[in-house]
C-alpha cells in the first residue's frame, strides 16, 4: 500500500483498494504468471493495452466496483474481486467476479480479500446483496463461495458466453442479513 493507493479496508494478511492504472504492469505479469491456474475459467488482462481497457472500465462505470486484495506485507498484488452490474434502488445488487494470482493462490488471502470486499459492499457502497455466478466445474471458485458463507440459489443453463461458448453456472448468492446473522451468532459463542 501506498499513500497514493490507500487501502479501502484491511484485515490482517490483506487490504483491498480500488484498480488504479498504474498497476499494469505488476497486474499483467500476475495475470500471465498465472494463465494455467486461471484457464478455461478466467481471463483476465495480460497487455498494457488490454489492462488499460479493464482497469478503466472499472473505474469509470459507476456500476462497477474494482478491488485489487494486496498482500498487506509488501504490497504484492494477490488478486482481484470486481462487484459488476451494480443496481441501486429497491434491488442494491452486484455480481462478484474474481481470481486469485498464483504467488497467492491456496493461501486464505482471497477468502480474507473477499471478507472484506463482502463488509464494503453491505457497509459504505450500502448493497444488500451480491450474487456469484461460477462454473460447476471450477471448484476453487465454488469452494470460495462457501468459505465466504455464500448459499447456492440456482442453476443456470447457458448463462455467460466464455472462452467462445455459452457456459452453464451455478447461482450463489449472500444478503446482509446473512452477514449480520453469521456475525451475531460468532459474537455470542465466541
Amino acid at each position: 500500500m501506498t499513500d497514493e493507493h490507500p487501502f479501502a479496508a484491511v484485515g490482517p494478511r490483506v487490504g483491498i483498494r480500488p484498480f488504479a492504472l498504474a498497476d499494469a504492469d505488476e497486474f499483467t505479469a500476475r495475470s500471465r504468471e498465472s494463465r494455467e491456474l486461471h484457464r478455461p475459467w478466467l481471463f483476465p488482462p495480460d497487455s498494457a493495452d488490454a489492462y488499460a481497457r479493464y482497469a478503466g472500465g472499472l473505474i469509470d462505470d459507476p456500476a462497477k466496483h474494482g478491488f485489487l486484495v494486496c498482500e498487506r506485507d509488501g504490497g504484492a498484488i494477490a488478486g482481484f474481486i470486481n462487484i459488476n452490474n451494480v443496481v441501486q434502488g429497491g434491488f442494491r445488487c452486484g455480481a462478484l467476479g474474481y481470481g486469485a494470482f498464483a504467488h497467492a493462490a491456496g493461501r486464505g488471502l482471497m477468502s480474507e480479500g473477499l471478507g472484506l470486499v463482502i463488509r464494503h459492499a453491505f457497509g459504505p457502497l450500502g448493497l444488500h446483496r451480491l450474487e456469484i455466478n461460477a462454473q460447476p466445474a471450477n471448484t476453487a471458485s465454488l469452494a470460495l463461495a462457501r468459505r465466504a458463507g455464500f448459499r447456492l440459489e440456482g442453476f443456470s443453463p447457458d448463462f455467460l458466453f466464455i472462452d467462445g461458448a455459452w457456459r452453464d453456472h451455478e447461482r450463489w448468492a449472500i444478503t446482509a442479513e446473512m452477514v449480520a446473522a453469521r456475525d451475531a451468532t460468532a459474537a455470542t459463542s465466541g
